[in-house]
């Protein structure tokens, strides 16, 4: 089954260029809206940018261990 962009826009994820398989996923950051970042071929999400930035702005994920 092929999706449509409609389809995966309709889950929430942004898809930002097909060419190059790069989608946006809303998310929370430190309180603040960002977006995830992903590209195909790319093994993880382990990217992320603000809001008014795009592929440029691409910032890495880093793992924090949270303690109660």
């Amino acid at each position: 089954m092929g999706w449509r962009v409609e389809e995966i826009e309709d889950m929430g994820v942004k898809v930002k260029d097909l060419a190059h398989g790069l989608v946006d996923f809303p998310a929370e950051r430190f309180g603040r809206e960002v977006l995830l970042c992903w590209m195909y071929g790319e093994p993880e999400v382990a990217y992320w940018h603000e809001l008014q930035e795009g592929y440029p702005g691409r910032k890495a994920v880093k793992m924090q261990l949270i303690q109660p």
